[in-house]
């Protein structure tokens, strides 16, 4: 409805409008407002790529939460669907775009997590950033109003390391489409469905030596999936155009990080420093034992450069040191598997 569009365009949840404008008498009438908000309902739908994953799967639960409507776009739509009806589930169907845009029309706001870690098998960040552009510019012709994207913190078109080059690169693609967009820049992610925390949990919890790669004096800001989440569906109500980062209130050296995981997971385990390609080596023997990939080269000089960390003042509220503390029984508990989730993963016969 016109209304829910003013609404909107002034960076107001419409829900929250309604609610407080019944609570005020004479403001608007009831039948009007209550009319509105079916009509918001009925008309308004967001798409999420990869709802079933990690990221994606937060900020959809975020906006089932508020109430809005959502469907997917997923690698693999016939994974288990933990939101039931709630989500359908659609194929990213880049060699179609005709099907592509055909998901998306209908929607108001994408949602975009899509990227890919590292290179493996027919997975490349070239390929990665083709699907992008076609992602954008379906999106762009199916009439979505905004995309809100996440990438990673201080990405750059001239780095050297592909992961955060291909950031830049996506960022770029999107600011040049000519809709709305928000882009936000995540430092490190936890959760519990997260690989790399849980990963190095894990090692902590298994073996009575876990490697520091040099000295472990850079620093990371780890931020909460749930306060990403949020921070996603707030950007979403904006119609503006902004970059910002996505920073959890703590800041550690790395081996400060791993000092406040083993003293809550495992306070025997014993840190020994290493050179980095050492440390790279031990991982790709460990690897070859679970038929995963711990950590690649690139992703380790992204961290020893300080890439996971902003000037931006803090905007996640949950502690890294806290939820620890709270997922004490659980986090590390059981190897997570890359290539499982990703690669591998085939529904039961």
């Amino acid at each position: 409805s016109l209304m829910i569009s003013l609404i909107k365009s002034e960076g107001l949840d419409p829900i929250s409008f309604i609610r407080n404008s019944l609570a005020q008498p004479g403001i608007l009438a009831e039948s009007l407002l209550i009319f509105s908000l079916e009509t918001y309902y009925k008309i308004h739908m967001d798409i999420v790529t990869g709802s079933f994953g990690y990221i994606g799967k937060y900020i959809t639960r975020k906006l089932i939460s508020s109430g809005e409507r959502v469907k997917t776009i997923t690698t693999h739509p016939d994974k288990p669907n933990p939101f039931g009806n709630d989500v359908k589930a659609y194929p990213y169907s880049f060699d179609t775009p005709e099907l592509l845009i055909s998901i998306l029309k209908g929607c108001d706001t994408l949602f975009n997590t899509y990227w890919v870690r590292f290179n493996y098998g027919k997975s490349s960040f070239e390929k990665a950033l083709r699907n992008t552009k076609i992602l954008f510019d379906s999106a762009k012709k199916a009439g979505i109003k905004k995309i809100v994207h996440i990438s990673v913190t201080n990405p750059s078109e001239s780095d050297a390391l592909p992961y955060y080059r291909g950031k830049a690169l996506q960022e770029n693609m999107l600011k040049e489409l000519g809709i709305s967009y928000s882009i936000i820049r995540p430092t490190l992610v936890f959760g519990k469905e997260d690989i790399l925390v849980n990963n190095i949990a894990w090692t902590i919890r298994k073996f009575p030596f876990v490697p520091i790669f040099g000295s472990g004096d850079y620093k990371v800001q780890p931020v909460f999936v749930e306060d990403l989440a949020s921070i996603a569906v707030e950007c979403a109500k904006k119609n503006t155009l902004e970059t910002l980062d996505a920073i959890g209130p703590e800041t550690f050296t790395y081996k400060e990080m791993l000092q406040v995981m083993a003293s809550i997971l495992n306070p025997d385990v014993k840190f020994v420093h290493v050179w980095p390609n050492v440390g790279i080596f031990l991982g790709k023997i460990i690897g070859l034992f679970l038929h995963d990939v711990l950590l690649t080269k690139d992703e380790l000089k992204g961290l020893m450069l300080n890439k996971l960390t902003s000037r931006q003042t803090p905007n996640g509220k949950t502690k890294f040191t806290e939820w620890i503390k709270l997922n004490k029984e659980t986090v590390g508990e059981r190897y997570t598997s890359e290539l499982d989730r990703h690669f591998r993963w085939r529904r039961s016969s």
